[in-house]
Parts: C-alpha cells; structure tokens; sequence
C-alpha cells in the first residue's frame, strides 16, 4: 500500500496521475499546507523539507516501510516498482535528463514565476520578468525537442510527459493574462493536450476534491507557505 501525502498543487498531481495510471493501490493522506500541516513533526519525520508530495511505501525494499520525498523522486520509484512508463533501457539517460529539466528548471522556474506574478508585492517587476521569461524559455527548450516527437521519450508515454503535465496544467497562471498560454509553443501544447486526454486525468483530478483544504489566503496562509519570508519566532 503507498500513503500518499497531498495537496491539490502541481507536483502532487503528478504522483496521482501515476497512481492512477498505474492502478496502485493507495491511502489519500491530506496535507493542508495553507494550515502549517506540512510543518508537522509527524509529517516532518517523512519529508524533512516540509513539501508535499511525499509517499511511504508499506511494501518497500527488503519487506520495510519505505518513505519517498520530491515528485521526480517518487516518479522514479514507482515507476521502477512497478515497471511501468520508464521507456526502453537504451532511453534511460534522455528519461533522466529530461525529468532533471523539469525538476531543476521549467518546474522551479514556473512555481516563482506564478509566485512573483500572483502572491509577491507589487513593485518587483524585475522578478516578475526573469521567473516568467525564464519559464518561457524552458518551455520553448521543450517544445523546440517535441518537433516530431508525439512523447518527450523514447515516443512513448512515460514518467517524463507526467512530471511536465503537472505544471504544463498551470500554463495560464505561469503565463499570466496569455489568451493562448500554451499557443506559442504548439508541441508542447500538442503534448499537454495528449496526455490531458487519457482517462487516468480526470480520475487523478478528482483526488483530494472531497477534503476541505483552506482556500482562504490570510496572513496565517503567507506564513505557512512562505516562512521563510518572516522572521523565527523567539
């Protein structure tokens, strides 16, 4: 059984498309981080980073509990557990390579640009440009790699088009008052639309949809999400 520890976020969408793609069985286990639930001891002691997603899987290596952190970790994991959307082994370093960028580059750079465009003060425009244009960029490395391609992989359906699903599904916040977000680069468009199709999506939006998560964004919210934007309380 996997305990997956969620919030309805990007990199935690991930991890349900997988588990649903997959059909593993799993316990939902929500982590309401706009309440400070992530900065929980009990929950600090599987994710030391205090983020979501994170899983424990109660079959893992030699019979044990096996705790996972970071969504391109988990990915990795459950794929090689189950051997499931890995691709071919001779596409093993495309699939490490491509699933590094995202997690290193056109994920991280996504999260600041929604970030300095939606929750940031006014006034940082330099920030605003460099996290968006950064984004845009990495979204142009992608699409100008998908000319010809139907997957990112091996053309096949793999770990890597779902870890780029997650945050291609926030295109209109990352790229914020677009009429088209995703118009300008037509295969990666292309593939969001591909892997958006499959029937394990709406199955994988629909987790967590019945828990209450807080969606007010008062300052308790700013400083569960952003403590390090405030000073330790003595």
């Amino acid at each position: 059984m996997i305990r997956f520890y969620f919030h309805p976020t990007p990199n935690p969408a991930k991890i349900a498309l997988f588990l649903e793609e997959a059909g593993l069985p799993y316990e939902l286990i929500p982590i309401d981080t706009s309440n400070g639930e992530q900065h929980a001891p009990s929950f600090r002691a599987i994710n030391p980073n205090g983020k979501v997603p994170a899983i424990v899987d109660t079959e893992g290596p030699g019979g044990r509990d096996a705790r996972v952190f970071d969504s391109t970790a988990i990915l990795i994991y459950l794929a090689e557990k189950t051997g499931k959307f890995l691709g071919s082994p001779e596409s093993r370093p495309d699939l490490l390579s491509w699933l590094l960028f995202i997690a290193s580059g056109l994920g991280p750079f996504s999260g600041q640009a929604v970030h300095f465009q939606f929750a940031a003060p006014e006034g940082l425009d330099y920030a605003v440009n460099r996290y968006r244009r950064e984004a845009e960029r990495h979204y142009k490395v992608l699409n100008d790699h998908l000319e010809g391609r139907s997957y990112i992989v091996d053309d096949t359906y793999t770990i890597a088009d779902i870890s780029a699903w997650g945050w291609l599904d926030r295109a209109s916040r990352v790229r914020k008052g677009a009429d088209d977000p995703l118009g300008p680069f037509p295969n990666l468009k292309r593939l969001f639309e591909t892997v958006n199709a499959r029937p394990a999506v709406s199955t994988a939006r629909a987790v967590g949809k019945h828990h209450g998560f807080k969606k007010v964004n008062d300052e308790e919210t700013k400083r569960a999400l952003f403590p390090s934007n405030y000073p330790p309380i003595a």
